[in-house]
């Protein structure tokens, strides 16, 4: 028997969620665990039930349907606020003209960039300030500091230093990423349970051992957190930085169907905005089963 699955072994005697935080997996054979992962995998297969999809479904369907209602029987002004029929017409002249794709790539494109370069920034500097004492005296406070800084505030000064080109969207982007995600990660490296980090320490964890198999297992639900803020705040930054003289993207087609009054498009583009919302948490949510199992087993329907 290795010394590692000696650790793993004795850590899941201790604590089953230590256990699987220090040798990275969770425990095959945990007491009780038959009852609990058969009921979790009841769980999950109920919450992917029909009757789950239409729950949820259900309150943007009653939405929907008294837009409908309401636009067919006259209760909202067109002029105010267009149909959904004419919302859809909308939608489907700007795909068969390529004008949508157009601008959603670029979109796409500047988000992409800009919070890979703030999320990677403040992922790191979070680990760091989270794991030194001497990084967090040196980093905390100035980050402390700038993040109550609006990121709407710098706009100008960016548009003044760098012009209207791609750069100022994408440190506006970059900025709003940064600081949920280090604060999200610096929080939950600093607050791992001390059980577990002593548990890891008698069984011979140490130094970068005890970092990889146990801090950074530990802190990956603050780091989710995190990384949902990170993504929903850096669609709000896409949208200042594209309404502030971009030539392309899904901000600049709204200014432009603002000056032209064209209600309909501006619709379509608040549609888009709400479902990129959607699939980001979808694919937070994603990330969350593939990479906290564990935490399925605790669940109840």
């Amino acid at each position: 028997m290795t010394a590692g699955t000696t650790t793993s072994r004795a850590l899941a005697e201790a604590s089953p969620v230590g256990a699987a935080a220090a040798a990275g997996t969770v425990p095959t054979t945990v007491p009780g665990a038959d009852g609990p992962r058969a009921g979790a995998t009841a769980s999950g297969r109920k919450k992917r039930s029909p009757r789950d999809v239409l729950l949820r479904a259900s309150v943007p369907t009653a939405i929907l349907a008294l837009w409908f209602l309401g636009s067919a029987q006259g209760w909202i002004d067109e002029k105010q606020f267009p149909a959904p029929w004419q919302v859809g017409s909308a939608f489907v002249e700007l795909v068969s003209t390529g004008v949508l794709w157009e601008n959603l790539s670029v979109s796409l494109g500047r988000v992409a960039v800009g919070f890979a370069v703030g999320g990677l920034l403040g992922l790191t500097l979070g680990v760091v300030a989270g794991l030194f004492r001497l990084g967090d005296q040196l980093l905390d406070p100035t980050l402390q500091m700038l993040r109550t800084i609006p990121f709407l505030a710098i706009a100008p000064l960016l548009i003044l230093w760098f012009g209207i080109d791609e750069r100022p969207k994408i440190i506006i982007i970059a900025a709003a990423a940064l600081f949920p995600l280090y604060l999200n990660t610096h929080s939950g490296v600093r607050n791992v349970d001390r059980k577990i980090l002593e548990a890891g320490k008698v069984f011979g964890l140490r130094g970068l051992g005890l970092v990889r198999h146990v801090i950074l297992p530990e802190a990956i639900p603050s780091v989710l957190v995190g990384l949902r803020v990170s993504l929903s705040v850096s669609l709000l930054a896409l949208i200042v930085a594209e309404m502030s003289n971009a030539p392309r993207g899904i901000g600049f087609l709204m200014v432009s169907a603002q000056q032209y009054f064209q209600m309909d498009v501006l619709v379509v583009c608040v549609l888009i905005y709400a479902v990129w919302g959607l699939s980001v948490d979808l694919v937070v949510r994603g990330l969350e089963r593939v990479l906290l199992p564990y935490k399925r087993l605790g669940r109840k329907s």
